[in-house]
C-alpha cells in the first residue's frame, strides 16, 4: 500500500487509482481533452469525480511531439483561474498539474494544488524537488530522455525495461536527498519510444516491480494505439482500453486515462475476475 501526505491530503493508493486529464490548453493531441474556460472545465471535472477519477490531473503545458513550449507567466495565468474554481467546487478533491517548471509547480502547490505530475523526472530543472519537497506534495516523474525539443527523439539502447529500472533507481536516490521517498514512477509511454517499446513497457510492466514503486500508466489515445490499428486518436478508445486492462493486470497502481467510466469499468471487472 502506498500512503503520502499530499499538501496536507492523504494520497493512499490501496487498490488502482484513475486519472482524470483535462487540458488547460488548445495544442493538446486529443481535442476533447482541451478546455478554455472555466464552466467547461468544471463540467468536464464534474462528469469524471461522478464516473469515478480519483483525480483530476490539468496542465497547460502541451507536450505533444512538435508542440511549442510557452513562457512561465502565461502557464500560471493559464491554470491558477481553473485550480480556484475547482477548489471552491471540489475541496477534498485531489489536484494534479502537468509540469515540469519548479516556478509553475510553485505557484500551483501555494494555489492548493495536491501533486506534481513532472513528464521531465526533474531532468529539465532538479529545483523542482525541492518545492515538491518545501510543500510536502505528491511527486510523479516520468521516464524521459533529453530536453524539452528532443524528449520524442528515440535514442539507441539494447533493453526498454533495463533503461527505465535504471533511470528510476537513479532518480530515487536524487528525490531521497531532498527527503521524497513517496512518490509514483511513470514509465513515459509514447515519449521518445518506438512503438514496439511502448507495446513492451505494457508488457513487461510487472518488471518495473523492482524498483519498488507505484507505476502510472498513461497510454490514452496516444499514437502507438490509434497507428498501429490504422485509426484516429477520436476512435482509440477501444485500443485504449486493451492496453490499460494489461497494464493492470501487470501492475499498474494508476490509469491516467482522457476516459474515465470506461477505465472505472476495468478496474470493476478486474476486482471480480482476481
Amino acid at each position: 500500500m502506498f500512503i503520502n501526505v499530499a499538501q496536507n491530503v492523504v494520497w493512499e493508493i490501496s487498490s488502482p487509482q484513475i486519472m482524470g486529464i483535462i487540458n488547460i490548453t488548445q495544442d493538446s493531441f486529443y481535442e476533447k481533452s482541451r478546455q478554455n474556460n472555466i464552466d467547461g472545465f468544471l463540467l468536464k471535472a464534474a462528469q469524471m469525480i461522478q464516473e469515478g477519477a480519483d483525480i483530476i490531473d490539468m496542465g497547460a503545458q502541451s507536450t505533444r511531439p512538435g508542440a511549442e513550449m510557452i513562457d512561465i507567466d502565461t502557464e500560471i495565468s493559464h491554470l491558477l483561474p481553473y485550480i480556484t474554481a475547482f477548489k471552491n467546487a471540489y475541496p477534498n478533491q485531489l489536484i494534479s498539474v502537468d509540469t515540469f517548471n519548479p516556478i509553475v509547480a510553485e505557484e500551483v502547490l501555494k494555489a492548493g494544488a495536491h501533486i506534481i505530475n513532472d513528464i521531465s523526472g526533474a531532468s529539465f530543472d532538479e529545483s523542482i524537488l525541492s518545492v515538491v519537497s518545501k510543500y510536502n506534495a505528491g511527486y510523479i516523474g516520468m521516464h524521459i530522455n533529453g530536453t524539452f525539443s528532443t524528449m520524442h527523439d528515440v535514442p539507441q539502447r539494447k533493453d526498454i525495461i533495463d533503461s527505465i529500472i535504471e533511470y528510476f533507481q537513479h532518480k530515487k536516490e536524487l528525490l531521497a536527498r531532498v527527503g521524497i521517498t513517496n512518490w509514483v514512477m511513470d514509465p513515459g509511454f509514447g515519449f521518445g519510444k518506438t512503438v514496439q517499446e511502448n507495446f513492451d513497457i505494457v508488457k513487461r510492466l510487472k518488471e518495473l516491480k523492482v524498483v519498488e514503486l507505484p507505476i502510472l500508466l498513461g497510454v490514452s489515445r496516444k499514437s502507438s494505439i490509434y497507428k498501429s490499428l490504422g485509426i484516429t486518436a477520436d476512435e482509440a478508445l477501444n485500443g485504449t482500453t486493451v492496453l490499460n486492462t494489461l497494464g493492470l493486470l501487470n501492475g499498474a497502481s494508476i490509469l491516467r486515462v482522457h476516459d474515465v467510466k470506461e477505465a472505472k469499468e476495468i478496474i470493476r471487472l478486474l476486482s471480480y475476475i482476481q
